[in-house]
């Protein structure tokens, strides 16, 4: 070889383009921290909640729920305001409290959005 390992390294420092990161992608050419606020703030205002109208959905997560609340409640609420329902799970901790997590699944496509429309951001018990 005619150069030292130095030059090669070198050399192979300026030949080698790394690929921009996934996030460097979405987000641009991103240089300063002032930069990379107002770029994360931008692409957070584009991301938008997806269309209702779009594809109707027959699953809905509900959430912050009472401890309280149970599986049996849940079903009552939204097979008499909504529809039928195929499944709902209510999910618990390793000491077996819920989470105050749940997934609703309804029998039929539109029941899902029409649940998310009525009940979105709503207090559905005041106590």
């Amino acid at each position: 070889m005619d150069k030292s390992l130095d030059e090669v390294i070198a050399a192979r420092k300026t030949q080698r383009r790394r690929r921009p990161s996934a996030k460097a992608q979405l987000l641009g050419n991103i240089t300063g921290p002032a930069t990379r606020v107002a770029a994360a703030n931008a692409a957070a205002t584009k991301v938008a909640a997806p269309t209702t109208s779009a594809q109707p959905a027959d699953k809905i997560i509900v959430s912050n729920l009472p401890s309280d609340v149970n599986e049996v409640q849940i079903k009552e609420l939204f097979h008499s305001t909504i529809g039928p329902l195929r499944e709902v799970t209510l999910h618990y901790d390793s000491t077996g409290r819920s989470k105050g997590v749940a997934a609703v699944h309804f029998q039929r496509k539109g029941d899902g959005t029409k649940a998310y429309q009525q009940y979105n951001n709503r207090l559905i018990d005041g106590s």
